[in-house]
């Protein structure tokens, strides 16, 4: 009796044994296994597009003097028919055309009177053309000359006085520039991988900068540079 005790007691052991380095070599696996998944790295996809401008929003400045308020609005009314007039010629629909109300200033009555000033009373006037035919505008522009042959100094040269050129088509690029960013990215992780000798695995995780959208220079307002970065993290295997 005392040696078949001996003897299970000598198998349950084993048994014990065998089961304790089993259990250690599964968890030395999976602890190198963990290890491995540690490794990223993080790299970032660029993807820039040129684009053209499809809305332009164009500002008509014009000022008129005058000592006489009744006369000053009947040149500011005439002048503006003028510019409208000129508009129409070019191409644009009056459903494209905007005109506000004068804004007149009384220079007698900021107190001080410069002595140099010929006319009491000025109206400043703004037209505007909100416009998709981005074309049509930029050959208008190159036709203001017809103004001033009509005795209307258009102002060009204050910041209101700018043409604003805008996209508004953002999600017809969307798409295909952030599968471009992504494959800018997956480029420079492979290089990396390759440079420290392991294998690029699946992606970690991954996030969409935001899109950036900005004049390709001051020449050229109406031509866009679209632009975005992806930033991707990658697993690393050896």
């Amino acid at each position: 009796m005392n040696k078949n005790n001996a003897i299970s007691a000598l198998i349950l052991g084993s048994l014990l044994c065998f089961g304790l380095a089993l259990l250690g070599y599964g968890i030395g696996h999976s602890l190198i296994e963990m290890k491995s998944m540690d490794r990223t790295v993080t790299v970032k996809g660029l993807a820039e597009q040129e684009v053209k401008a499809n809305v332009a929003i164009w500002p008509i400045r014009f000022t008129e003097v005058d000592n006489d308020l009744t006369t000053l609005y009947q040149t500011v009314q005439t002048q503006t028919d003028k510019v409208i007039s000129f508009l129409l010629k070019q191409g644009f629909t009056i459903d494209e055309i905007s005109s506000s109300q004068p804004s007149i200033e009384d220079r007698q009555a900021q107190g001080y009177v410069d002595p140099n000033v010929k006319y009491r009373y000025a109206a400043k006037v703004t037209i505007s053309i909100y416009t998709q035919r981005v074309d049509l505008l930029l050959e208008s522009r190159q036709n203001m000359l017809e103004l001033a042959k009509e005795g209307i100094a258009i102002s060009n040269q204050d910041y209101n006085s700018r043409t604003e050129f805008l996209f508004t088509e953002l999600n017809s690029v969307k798409p295909a520039m952030v599968q471009a960013a992504t494959t800018n990215a997956r480029q420079i992780a492979d290089k990396f991988a390759q440079d420290s000798d392991s294998v690029l695995g699946k992606i970690k995780n991954a996030s969409q900068g935001q899109f950036s959208i900005s004049d390709r220079d001051s020449n050229t307002p109406y031509i866009k540079r679209v632009r975005v970065v992806s930033t991707l993290t990658y697993y690393l295997k050896d």
